[in-house]
């Protein structure tokens, strides 16, 4: 069978943790939660919680023989390195990349990874782009929102031109969307369950509907959680593109054709959403993804959905696709 590989799971590091926590106030700290002794909070909202297996190489890799996964393209996860100022921002992802380029040098069959960057400045991101594909990095990772900021805004333009030119995958991971404590998020871990597929599906639609994939032809951009809330909704982007004339005020294509530019993940929970995600986006557009370690990942599961697909299809999600896309 084609090997598995697994393009949206992570890894933290304890330098990191450690930076969090000295650097992230205001917005970020860490304390008991109802998940675990130390969680991330975010504007006072249980926000992320840290697993063993986040720290773990050799336990991630003896659950991925278990599980019959092939091969890990690790990444961060939110909230990535967006905090500290310029200095502190830079020295946190060059902790996180060092830590996994070096796990991929102790795993060499087995770990890929994915770089993160610190997006707030332009000038060192793009320094750290370089110094980060030179150690092996297969691609870069950006959350939906940067410090609620939009991807398109200008401030980043700097760094997708340079991403850009490499033609590099480009994870899009979900945060705390804007305005979460208005939103009353705080209750329940509803930025888990919904803000993060809105966080997703916001910042997909302003790259569409902005002719943002027009500019960065080589982009690929994979939408994590199987596209969030995309695949639902592109009935109603199609409609509301067709009979709204802000809607077309910076691009002619229709979402619906945006869609099948993207890439997705397979990181959901029914069989359903996954059908959708392959319909909308393609069977050569969606990859494996587990979201392990997370409290809500699933290595396991989302495998078997995968492998439950037709033949053809099958092949293409749980490798295949992310060979190509990767360069594997």
């Amino acid at each position: 069978m084609v090997a598995s590989i697994d393009v949206h799971t992570h890894m933290l590091n304890r330098d990191w943790l450690e930076l969090l926590r000295s650097h992230g106030k205001p917005r970020f700290e860490l304390r008991k939660s109802l998940d675990a002794p130390e969680g991330i909070m975010m504007d006072g909202a249980p926000f992320m919680t840290p697993q063993p297996g986040h720290f773990d190489y050799p336990t991630r890799i003896k659950l991925m023989d278990e599980a019959k996964v092939d091969m890990a393209i690790v990444s961060l996860t939110c909230p990535n390195v967006y905090f500290g100022g310029p200095d502190i921002s830079l020295k946190g992802a060059q902790i996180v990349n060092d830590s996994m380029a070096e796990a991929q040098k102790i795993y060499p069959s087995r770990i890929r990874w994915i770089a993160s960057l610190p997006w707030e400045y332009p000038d060192l991101a793009v320094k750290e782009l370089a110094r980060s594909c030179d150690r092996g990095a297969v691609g870069v990772m950006v959350l939906a929102n940067i410090g609620n900021k939009s991807l398109t805004d200008p401030l980043f333009a700097p760094v997708w031109q340079a991403i850009d030119q490499r033609a590099l995958p480009v994870l899009v991971h979900p945060t705390a969307p804007p305005g979460t404590p208005e939103m009353d998020m705080r209750q329940f871990n509803l930025i888990a369950s919904i803000g993060f597929m809105f966080d997703t599906s916001l910042a997909f639609a302003r790259i569409f509907f902005d002719g943002f994939l027009d500019r960065y032809p080589n982009l690929k951009l994979i939408a994590s959680h199987a596209g969030g809330t995309l695949p639902f909704l592109v009935g109603r982007l199609d409609q509301c593109f067709d009979n709204m004339n802000a809607a077309r005020t910076k691009t002619s294509t229709r979402p619906s054709d945006y869609l099948r530019r993207i890439y997705y993940d397979a990181v959901t929970y029914r069989p359903e959403a996954l059908r959708m995600a392959i319909e909308v986006g393609g069977a050569d557009k969606v990859m494996y993804g587990s979201d392990y370690p997370h409290n809500i990942g699933d290595m396991v599961g989302c495998l078997k959905r995968v492998d439950d697909l037709p033949a053809g299809e099958r092949d293409a999600v749980r490798g295949q696709n992310a060979e190509r896309i990767f360069k594997l």
